[in-house]
């Protein structure tokens, strides 16, 4: 299993420069209020960061509206992900999502139970309720990976209530939630009262900072907090990724851009992956990709097809619950989107 984004693989794309459409990073590039301020951190390396990490707590803070205390930190979202999937012995996983869920929760040993997506990608709210007893924990994402859908907060309310009722966790994977252009798509304001809520986020997809390697979850339940506290090791924060919150979270400049850029881009790209005749189906976005499914094409030719071409799609095939007819693409910027559906279209003659 290899992510979308692997770039390193020895003989793959070696010697090749390439257009990376299964990479769902946003195409603004690193914040400025980060490279303005990157001398900050050069500074910082000769000593150890602050071990009560005070200044990137303040930072969250003042970006979530959410108190500090409710704050746990780690190296991407993968380390949160993976420490807070620890804790229990078994979990839901709604599929197809982020292949990681199923890694972590094998590695840990947990007895997983699967929720499918219905054919039009919406979440089956009946069914995660129906499978809510069998296990501890669910794990979701807001918007879900590979198709972009978001959870409907009325339809989920009455999975919160079983599962504060019940003293089950819900870990909300929220790493593409800022692309959907508004908080109100957020759990955040259910952090407060809700202890059975566990919010995952990262800098890492609408930041445009894989390498820098920071994530974070939010709860009010202080005990699951303390408990991926105690397996972390100390300064798992470095200073890189302190300043890369410090000052990104406070661009808003840079997310004012994001934004406008992602409602028009992801409008446009859609819009012209419609017409493209071996697709069949685009499935609703609210992120920074698209899933859509083939037709008279499966997902290794058009693969092999983009890559004699310049361009590396996401096959989506290894989603649990997709085949071989789904790809996914990101949104990039107009000339990039305009370059993918000009060779789609010619796949497609």
């Amino acid at each position: 299993m290899i992510h979308g984004g692997d770039i390193y693989t020895d003989g793959i794309f070696k010697g090749k420069e390439l257009l990376d459409f299964s990479s769902n990073i946003n195409p603004l590039g690193v914040p400025k209020g980060f490279k303005n301020n990157i001398d900050e951190a050069l500074n910082n390396v000769t000593r150890y960061p602050d071990i009560k990490y005070r200044e990137v707590l303040k930072s969250l803070s003042n970006y979530t509206g959410i108190l500090k205390k409710n704050f746990v930190m780690g190296n991407g979202a993968a380390e949160i992900i993976d420490l807070v999937i620890s804790n229990f012995k078994s979990i839901l996983i709604v599929v197809p999502s982020f292949v990681e869920y199923e890694i972590n929760a094998k590695k840990w040993r947990c007895h997983i139970e699967y929720s499918k997506l219905q054919d039009n990608m919406n979440f089956d709210y009946e069914d995660i309720e129906n499978k809510l007893d069998a296990v501890e924990a669910l794990i979701i994402g807001n918007p879900n990976n590979p198709n972009g859908n978001i959870i409907d907060k009325a339809k989920f309310q009455t999975i919160i209530e079983i599962c504060e009722a019940k003293g089950k966790i819900i870990i909300i994977d929220e790493a593409f939630i800022e692309f959907t252009g508004s908080i109100k798509n957020s759990f955040i304001d259910k952090i407060e009262g809700n202890r059975s809520i566990f919010i995952i986020r990262a800098i890492t997809k609408f930041f445009a900072m894989p390498g820098v390697r920071f994530g974070y979850g939010i709860s009010s339940n202080e005990e699951l907090l303390n408990n991926i506290r105690k397996k972390q090791n100390p300064w798992n924060i470095n200073c890189f990724a302190e300043l890369a919150v410090k000052y990104s979270l406070a661009d808003e400049e840079y997310i004012k851009r994001s934004l406008q850029w992602i409602e028009e881009e992801r409008k446009f790209f859609i819009s012209g992956l419609n017409e493209i005749r071996c697709i069949e189906k685009t499935f609703k976005s609210f992120s920074n990709f698209v899933l859509c499914k083939l037709k008279n094409i499966d997902e290794e030719k058009l693969y092999k097809y983009c890559l004699g071409n310049g361009i590396i799609i996401r096959k989506a095939g290894d989603f649990r619950g997709l085949d071989n007819s789904y790809v996914r693409f990101a949104v990039k910027d107009r000339n990039s989107n305009k370059r993918l559906i000009k060779v789609l279209r010619d796949v497609s003659s």
